[in-house]
């Protein structure tokens, strides 16, 4: 006999985990009588992040009429008179400000979740106030006096 006739196997390779969890590779383990431990994870397999906001974490305290806080109507008004004198539309306004332009329509239309920070950013590109008691005057910058 010559070494062309012998042949050696030096080893098997095993099984890939994602084989042995796949659905025929279990199926088979029962029938042969195996033991098989499954469970299946919470939330396995998904890329959600599970932060509460603070309007959520409100809006579960809330015990009587399960709605958000919204922008009131006069504000809106603001929101809009000010755009307009300044010749821009709520796409161009949504731009400036890099928020989406429905964001506008909605605090226009007085359904928007009031947020400081977008009101901020409207305020400083209309120039005019937005927040406190002298709504609807020019803002000043941080550089004048009164």
């Amino acid at each position: 006999m010559s070494d062309w006739d012998t042949v050696t196997v030096l080893k098997k390779r095993a099984p890939k985990a994602s084989t042995m969890k796949s659905e025929q590779a279990v199926n088979a383990a029962r029938r042969s009588g195996v033991q098989v431990d499954t469970q299946m994870k919470y939330g396995a397999g998904s890329n959600k992040q599970h932060v509460a906001t603070k309007n959520t974490a409100k809006l579960d305290r809330e015990t009587e009429e399960l709605k958000h806080e919204t922008i009131s109507l006069d504000l809106g008004k603001l929101i809009q008179q000010g755009r307009q004198s300044k010749g821009m539309s709520q796409k161009e306004l949504a731009t400036k400000i890099n928020e989406k332009p429905q964001i506008i329509t909605d605090y226009e239309a007085g359904r928007g979740i009031p947020n400081n920070i977008i009101i901020g950013k409207i305020e400083r590109a209309l120039g005019i106030k937005l927040r406190g008691k002298d709504r609807g005057k020019p803002l000043q910058t941080p550089g004048e006096k009164k």
